[in-house]
């Protein structure tokens, strides 16, 4: 069973497609050509403008970049100020207590001996297996 079915055409009907075809491929030709110059032409426009628009926007880039090299003249001005103080500002500052960073040295090494020690006892005990709760299969004392 076949569901290809098949419709002879009538010669009249052979006849209306042949020439709807026939006048239409003219139309189709010609409207392909002016679609083809119509989008030729609003391609060409949006490459101008984009051109008018880069022009633009490379002399607001210009203006943009000089802004940016004054305020950063001015920022350095700045910053060479604060350097040429800084000796200034260091003598004013207190020396920091010796003694005290000498003893916080040790106290941390003091912590992290005992911290080693106390992983290494933990790490060791974990090594050595459990005693089994069954009694031994095999005597334990040898005989003489």
């Amino acid at each position: 069973m076949s569901s290809k079915t098949r419709l002879r055409m009538t010669p009249s009907q052979r006849l209306t497609r042949g020439l709807r075809y026939t006048a239409i491929g003219p139309v189709d030709v010609t409207m392909g050509a002016v679609g083809l110059g119509l989008e030729s032409a609003r391609s060409t426009a949006a490459w101008a403008g984009d051109r008018y628009r880069n022009g633009k926007l490379a002399q607001q880039l210009k203006e943009d970049l000089a802004a940016a090299q004054q305020v950063l003249s001015a920022e350095l001005a700045a910053a060479q100020e604060v350097v040429a103080g800084l000796p200034e500002s260091l003598s004013k500052k207190p020396q920091p207590n010796r003694r005290r960073r000498r003893v916080l040295w040790i106290g941390l090494g003091v912590a992290a001996l005992a911290g080693g020690a106390a992983a290494f006892t933990v790490a060791r005990q974990s090594a050595q297996p459990d005693p089994s709760p069954r009694p031994p299969s095999v005597e334990v004392t040898p005989k003489v």
